[in-house]
């Protein structure tokens, strides 16, 4: 079984709390449309036939639901993980002077998983949204390409660990 310890700051995770919440409204708006009109939910449930537009649609048919189901129930494991005495954290409740202290979270074979799926799907769904295809599309004076970069080094830090 798998033990993993994943430290960040208070401020961090209020703020990853944040993220994942967002995410999770936004595929709970989804997960009943036969149809995804956005986007970057769509990227979430990728064609299986790119050849074939009708036999992808009859498979996304048969698998979104079941896939932006399993993206909102780890999203609300990670979520599970983000508290903090039993209370979900907000950047607007931390204290400036609990900020900078630190939160550990621990992580066992399940939450692993879930924190693994949810920091890269919410990575995709930034990547729609901001139009990166590669890491020539970053543009350092937009403050959202920070904040999917520190994603990444989360999901880095994360698959380290497991390494180690």
């Amino acid at each position: 079984m798998t033990r993993v310890l994943l430290e960040m700051s208070m401020l961090e995770a209020a703020h990853l709390t944040d993220l994942v919440d967002q995410f999770a409204d936004l595929i709970a708006e989804t997960v009943d449309d036969d149809a995804i009109d956005d986007e970057a939910v769509a990227r979430l449930v990728p064609d299986a036939y790119r050849d074939d537009a009708a036999a992808s649609d009859e498979f996304r048919r048969l698998t979104q639901g079941d896939l932006l189901d399993r993206r909102r129930d780890d999203a609300a494991l990670v979520l599970s993980t983000l508290r903090r005495d039993g209370v979900r954290l907000r950047p607007g409740d931390v204290a400036d002077a609990d900020a900078h202290s630190a939160f550990v979270v621990e992580l066992d074979d399940l939450s692993v998983s879930a924190w693994l799926r949810t920091l890269t799907s919410v990575r995709l769904v930034m990547a729609t949204r901001l139009g990166i295809v590669d890491d020539d599309d970053e543009r350092p004076d937009d403050p959202r390409f920070g904040v999917y970069d520190w994603l990444g080094f989360r999901l880095e830090g994360l698959l380290q660990a497991l390494e180690d």
